[in-house]
């Protein structure tokens, strides 16, 4: 029997990017804020010191800043005739574990949507008709881009991110992003400097007439204040990102640019090591009382509360709603409920390329320094009679070659021995990657479920994940990697190597963390599970706010438009829930 606590405003689930600038905003509006957090507390000066933070072993391999597959994991299947077995090792996607979330271990790419990307199942039908693929359930996401983009400036700016204008309202600006929605204003910070590999490849790029520009990176080119005060440094290329804490405070994090400003408000605390089991909800239903959650010595307490915002990782988010029996459950055979429904993946495909006469010097880089071009993205391009839709972004960015990973040898060197210790010798210094983070579309079959066979430590369902990659996207993949290809080609190495993605799915290998829908926004209640201010459909005081709200995955990093929709969240509350609480549908 849990023990009840006194009520509270809010409670925010999750306290990394999302759940922090959450927290923040409703306490800086004054409410009172209580963070709930399953991983430990984490602070960079403690936790990523100079002593500490490059360990490839330690952060890289045995992956500690990851969740713990022992305090959680989910089952994973292909297709609903096969029986879901749980994952023994974060091998695919790297959930985070503690205070900052997947966001102290990220890469930094920062990238807006595109605006039709808000409206992608009716800008596709307008362009292509019956031509979209029947297999994609795609939806539009219930809001514009007009309401999303003083959100995604409220991140930048938080975030520090520094890159390039493409388009100044309404303006294309050279040396930017072509592609991009109008922009109020320039980005926080200029570019980050760019290495030899990112530069060989702009110069390629802009020889077969590409619009090559500087990936926006959350990685601070120069000293940067934000909004709330927090001071970040400039990057200084170390090479360990990707997989780690930032030592040196340049590449942003809740943990950096949120936490130390939301931890001197009064009216805010924070519960780690505090994993919340379900929300709990009235008699009715149409209400959330609060949550219950089990602390580190195992005991279970009632924390009631007037809001609750869910801000987890996605898989966590859905799992909740799920447990808590907050909407119906996505049935995909007869095609009703929407918990659980759209969920999507990230399609990853490259191009490597192997030379004689470069030296790159690879252990020189981040995570988000490169530069990329768009013009295979998403509908930037005709789609007509190829048979697919979506598309991806390409770009160079060598987030440092660190020395127990980084063996590249060309096809054919054997695995061990002295022929593969000469050719790694050999190439090394002289190969290069150019990537092209493509879309992910939804399918009728691909969804989010809770499993009947295996639980957690706490007697809890695991999530079930049902996922395959779709023909339309194994399709795009294929299109999109000969394109990148061709520019490889023109860059005269000794050999490429391309890599499309194929199917089917499995989780042998890192693909990326870019998993999005489960608990998707819309404007029909039919379709979706959030309105777009990230408030459930007939739960008014609940929010659940994350890339769980995803429709569909672009070619795009998430991070920059889950930030946005934090902003977005709670700018409805403060600047209407809280003055009447109740559905915010027609505002």
């Amino acid at each position: 029997m849990a023990k009840k606590l006194p009520s509270t405003d809010v409670v925010v689930v999750g306290l990394g990017w999302a759940g922090s600038i959450i927290a923040h905003e409703l306490a800086d509006a004054g409410l009172n804020v209580i963070g709930f957090e399953r991983g430990p507390w984490r602070d960079t000066a403690s936790d990523f010191n100079l002593a500490s933070a490059a360990d490839e072993l330690r952060y890289n391999r045995r992956q500690e800043l990851m969740l713990r597959t022992r305090q959680n994991t989910c089952t994973m299947r292909n297709k609903e005739s096969e029986t879901a077995l749980p994952m023994r090792a974060w091998g695919s996607f790297h959930p985070g574990n503690g205070t900052g979330g997947a966001g102290n271990h990220w890469a930094g790419i920062t990238f807006r949507f595109q605006p039709e990307e808000f409206r992608l199942a009716s800008h596709l039908k307008e362009r292509y008709g019956k031509e979209v693929p029947a297999e994609l359930t795609l939806q539009d996401w219930g809001t514009t881009w007009e309401e999303m983009e003083p959100h995604y400036d409220a991140f930048e700016r938080l975030a520090g991110v520094s890159g390039k204008a493409g388009n100044l309202a309404g303006q294309i600006v050279e040396g930017g992003n072509p592609f991009e929605g109008a922009r109020s204003r320039e980005y926080p910070n200029p570019p980050t400097a760019q290495t030899y590999a990112p530069t060989l490849f702009a110069e390629a790029a802009r020889n077969l007439g590409y619009k090559p520009f500087p990936v926006p990176s959350a990685l601070a080119s120069q000293g940067y204040t934000n909004q709330l005060g927090v001071t970040m440094g400039p990057c200084t290329f170390c090479g360990f990102c990707t997989n780690y804490g930032c030592a040196n405070y340049s590449k942003a994090s809740a943990i950096v640019n949120v936490m130390p400003a939301l931890i001197r408000k009064p009216n805010f605390s924070a519960r780690t090591n505090s994993e919340v089991l379900r929300v709990t909800m009235d008699s009715t239903g149409s209400r959330a009382t609060g949550i219950v959650y089990v602390d580190s010595s195992g005991e279970q307490w009632e924390q009631p509360a007037d809001i609750v915002v869910v801000a987890a990782f996605i898989f966590e988010n859905v799992r909740l709603m799920l447990l808590s029996g907050v909407g119906e459950p996505y049935n995909p055979i007869a095609n009703t409920g929407t918990t659980g429904r759209n969920f999507a993946y990230q399609t990853a495909n490259s191009v490597k390329l192997f030379f004689k006469d470069k030296n790159f010097n690879p252990f020189i880089g981040g995570g988000a320094i490169g530069m990329g071009i768009d013009e295979f993205n998403n509908d930037n391009f005709d789609h007509s009679g190829l048979g697919f839709v979506g598309g991806g972004s390409t770009r160079v960015t060598p987030i440092g070659a660190a020395p127990i990973d980084s063996r590249p040898t060309p096809p054919g060197t054997p695995a061990w021995g002295s022929a593969w210790k000469k050719a790694t010798v050999e190439s090394y210094l002289s190969n290069m990657s150019i990537g092209c983070e493509a879309s992910s579309y939804s399918t009728r079959g691909n969804y989010l479920s809770l499993d009947p066979n295996y639980n957690d430590p706490h007697g809890r369902p695991l999530l079930r994940i049902t996922f395959d990659f779709p023909e339309n996207d194994l399709r795009m993949a294929q299109y999109c990697t000969d394109k990148v290809a061709e520019i490889a080609r023109s860059m005269n190495p000794q050999q490429i190597v391309p890599a499309p993605r194929k199917g089917p799915w499995s989780n042998t290998s890192y693909q990326s963390s870019h998993i999005v829908g489960g608990f998707i926004m819309g404007a029909d209640p039919k379709n979706s599970s959030v309105n777009k201010h990230l408030q459930v459909w007939g739960v008014p005081n609940l929010f659940v706010v994350g890339s769980s709200a995803f429709p569909q995955n672009p070619g795009y990093n998430p991070t920059g438009t889950v930030g946005a929709l934090a902003f977005k969240a709670a700018d409805a509350i403060r600047r209407l829930y809280l003055k009447r609480p109740g559905e915010m549908i027609s505002v």
